[in-house]
């Protein structure tokens, strides 16, 4: 059974952080004044090579953060150099950016990406998931299929993108049952990367996001071990820290432990997660019981009056 993986970090995100892949496992718990972070990244014990998910929290200010997973394309010549491209690409763009230019910085960061790729010539692709993170709003961008969803206290998807492969296109059109889908075998192919002449970004709209909500952004070696209701059980509620720390404990042993009826695929596995702060709470105003009292004066002693003294008899 895999080992959990133990929190290395808890601080205060006050500037960009990159994961990419410097150890084969990195654990952070990260805290601003929009929320709470949790990054996990894990190098998958079994399959050759090193880690080629890249993760980045990207802070712009106290008004908007931006979560990022990138998964480098397995099989292909630098798969790790193109996902640490891609983060340190919206690192630089996202950087320089305002709030009200912060859509624009994440395109173009893509974008850039994209045209370095192709420059190298070597045939190197990645996949990215983006989340924008304003107070009470959410928006994604992806290429590929690492993905970001959204999901309430009570378990509801708010939001769950689609993965940009034959096989996310079947379960979004219906063709496909979940079940069947984590045991195609086509699963692993991909019809849309960064690091293609054909690249297109996905936009999502900009979601409203309740009180606890939790933003989920996480490569395949999440998405392809465990399914939905366990993934929407384990992250709805509780600590975040938790949340976190089950999700990865459950998919390392889903890989390293394959058990008949279960989704089970090597490969190297990053999650973050988000949650939107609860609103301050306001200050308990005293009811009065009825209007008689409300109309009352209250009652003041009148220290002016003589007090006579009793006699000493």
């Amino acid at each position: 059974m895999a080992e959990t993986l133990k929190l290395q970090t808890t601080s205060r995100v006050s500037s960009a952080r990159l994961y990419i892949g410097e150890t084969d496992s990195e654990r952070e718990s990260l805290h601003s004044v929009l929320g709470e972070i949790e990054v996990s990244t894990v190098a998958s014990y079994s399959k050759p090579g090193p880690n080629e998910d890249s993760a980045a929290v990207i802070p712009v200010g106290d008004s908007a953060m931006v979560l990022v997973v990138a998964d480098g394309v397995g099989g292909l010549p630098g798969g790790r150099a193109a996902a640490n491209t891609a983060v340190a690409m919206l690192r630089e763009t996202v950087c320089k950016s305002t709030p009200e230019t912060l859509r624009t910085a994440i395109l173009d960061g893509i974008e850039m990406t994209n045209a370095k790729l192709l420059s190298q010539g070597n045939g190197s692709a990645t996949t990215i998931a983006v989340a924008e993170i304003r107070p009470g709003i959410a928006r994604s961008y992806h290429v590929g299929d690492s993905a970001i969803w959204v999901c309430g206290q009570r378990g509801r998807l708010k939001m769950q993108t689609t993965a940009h492969s034959p096989v996310g296109f079947a379960v979004e059109a219906g063709l496909l049952k979940e079940t069947e889908a984590l045991n195609h075998e086509h699963l692993h192919l991909i019809s849309n990367v960064v690091g293609s002449n054909d690249m297109r970004i996905e936009i999502g709209p900009a979601l409203h996001l309740a009180s606890r909500d939790i933003v989920m952004v996480a490569s395949d070696g999440l998405l392809d071990n465990l399914m939905q209701h366990e993934i929407v059980r384990l992250i709805r509620k509780g600590s975040l820290a938790k949340s976190m720390d089950g999700l990865t404990e459950l998919s390392l042993r889903r890989m390293h432990e394959p058990t008949a009826g279960r989704p089970s695929k090597q490969d190297d596995y990053t999650a973050i997660l988000y949650r939107q702060p609860s609103p301050p709470r306001k200050p308990r105003k005293l009811k009065l019981k009825n209007k008689e009292q409300a109309d009352t004066p209250p009652i003041v002693p009148d220290t002016n009056k003589n007090v006579t003294k009793p006699s000493g008899k």
